[in-house]
C-alpha cells in the first residue's frame, strides 16, 4: 500500500500523540515522537471515558488493558443535591464497537502508562526531554530542528502538544487562544462507598459527580463557578472542597465529604476551552487533539476526542491519495463532531454556573451522548 507519508514526527506524548503513533505504526509508517517532559509524566486523578471513547480505545488496541486496570460502568444517575434521582441514563450498546456497552473510569496516570507501553511496543522512536525549535515546510518535506540539536526531515509533522500548543502558536499566530470558562474543576480519589455506577448531583451553582475507577476506588469531580482564574495553595484544597459539598445532603455525598482527607489526592484546575476554525493543517503540518478542539469535561470526551483523532487519521492514511487529500478529508470528518462536543460542553457549564433548569442540562447531555454514538 502506498502511504501518503512514510516518515512522521509527532510533537507531544500525551493521549492524542501516543494514540496517533500507535495507529500509524500499525500501517507501517515510520514514527518518531518527541515529548518535552523527560519523565513522560501525566498528572491528575481519574478520568471518565464515554462509550464512544471506549470504542476508539478498542480500535487503538488497548481496551483489554483498560478493563484490567479500570472500571466499566453501565450508566449514570442524575440527581438533585438531596440525592433524588430525576433521570437514569443507561448506556446503550455502542454501534460498531463489537459489544461495548457502558462507559469507563480509570486513573489518568494508569491510562497514560497503558498508552506509553503500547507506543513503545509499536516500534515508535521516542525521545524524551525533547521538543522542536523550528519547523520549516519545504514543500516536498518538513525540516525540523529539535532542542537536542538534531535536524531531521519528515513527510508530515503532527502537533499533539496540547491546549497551549507551541506549534499552533508558531504556525497559526492568529488562531484563537484558550479562554477561561468561569468554572474550575475539583477532583479527588475516594473509596467507592458501595457505588455501583457513576452519578451526578446538581447543586445551586455547581455539580458533583463520581466515576468508579477500580474495584475499590472512584474519583469525584466538582465543577465550581468562579469569576476569576484562581490558583489554590496545597493547604487550601481540602477545606475548600469540603466546604463546596456542604449543600449536598445525598447520603453518598455526605460519606464522601466526611471521608475526604489529606490522602485523597485533591486537584484543582481552572477550566479552559478553545475551538480553532479550519484549516487544522498547513502544508505538511497537522494539528490534532487539544491543539484545535480543547473541551471542558462535561461530556467526558476530551481525551476521547484525541483518541478518535488518531483512529481517523490512520483510517484516512489507509484510504490513500495525496497527503493534502488525506489531511482535508481528516479535518472534514472531525470538524462537526469536535465542534459539537466543545460547544455543548461549554453550554452545560453555563447551565451549571447559573443553577439553570436541570431539564435543559439532562436533555442536552442526552442529545449529545446520542450524537456521539454515530460512527466517527
Amino acid at each position: 500500500m502506498a502511504l501518503p507519508a512514510e516518515n512522521v514526527l509527532i510533537i507531544g506524548g500525551g493521549f492524542s500523540g501516543m494514540s496517533a503513533a500507535i495507529t500509524l505504526r500499525r500501517l507501517g509508517v515510520n514514527v518518531d515522537l518527541v515529548e518535552i517532559d523527560p519523565d513522560w509524566r501525566t498528572d491528575g486523578a481519574g478520568i471518565t471515558v464515554s462509550g464512544p471513547s471506549l470504542r476508539a480505545i478498542a480500535e487503538i488496541g488497548v481496551l483489554e488493558q483498560f478493563k484490567a486496570h479500570g472500571a466499566i460502568n453501565d450508566g449514570v444517575e442524575l440527581c438533585d443535591s438531596a440525592g433524588n434521582i430525576f433521570q437514569r441514563m443507561t448506556a446503550p450498546p455502542v454501534p460498531g464497537s463489537q459489544g461495548i456497552t457502558g462507559s469507563g473510569g480509570i486513573m489518568r496516570p494508569v491510562l497514560a502508562k497503558i498508552l506509553a507501553d503500547a507506543t513503545l511496543a509499536s516500534g515508535t522512536k521516542v525521545d524524551l526531554g525533547v521538543t522542536f525549535n523550528h519547523i520549516e515546510d519545504k514543500g516536498d518535506k518538513v525540516t525540523v530542528s529539535l532542542s537536542n540539536g538534531d535536524v531531521r526531515d519528515y513527510d508530515l509533522v503532527i502537533a499533539a502538544d496540547g491546549v497551549f500548543s507551541s506549534v499552533r502558536k508558531a504556525l497559526f499566530p492568529d488562531a484563537p487562544v484558550p479562554s477561561f470558562t468561569g468554572q474550575g474543576v475539583w477532583r479527588a480519589v475516594v473509596p467507592r462507598y458501595g457505588a455501583a455506577r457513576g452519578a451526578m448531583y446538581l447543586g445551586r451553582q455547581g455539580k458533583i459527580g463520581y466515576t468508579p475507577v477500580s474495584d475499590e476506588e472512584m474519583y469525584i469531580f466538582y465543577t465550581e463557578a468562579r469569576p476569576t482564574k484562581d490558583r489554590f495553595e496545597q493547604s487550601e484544597l481540602l477545606p475548600h472542597l469540603k466546604g463546596l459539598l456542604e449543600e449536598y445532603t445525598a447520603p453518598v455525598v455526605c460519606k464522601i465529604r466526611e471521608g475526604l482527607n489529606e490522602s485523597s489526592r485533591i486537584i484543582y484546575r481552572p477550566l479552559e476551552g478553545m475551538l480553532m476554525p479550519r484549516p487544522w493543517y498547513k502544508g505538511r503540518v497537522l494539528l490534532i487533539g487539544d491543539c484545535v478542539h480543547a473541551t471542558t469535561p462535561h461530556l467526558a470526551s476530551g481525551a476521547g476526542m484525541g483518541h478518535e483523532d488518531a483512529v481517523v487519521i490512520a483510517a484516512e492514511f489507509a484510504r490513500g491519495g495525496s497527503l493534502e487529500q488525506v489531511l482535508e478529508r481528516y479535518q472534514n470528518r472531525r470538524w462537526e463532531r469536535c465542534r459539537m462536543v466543545v460547544t455543548n460542553s461549554a453550554r452545560l457549564g453555563e447551565i451549571e454556573k447559573v443553577g439553570g433548569p436541570p431539564e435543559e442540562h439532562t436533555q442536552l447531555m442526552a442529545l449529545s451522548n446520542a450524537a456521539m454514538l454515530a460512527p466517527i
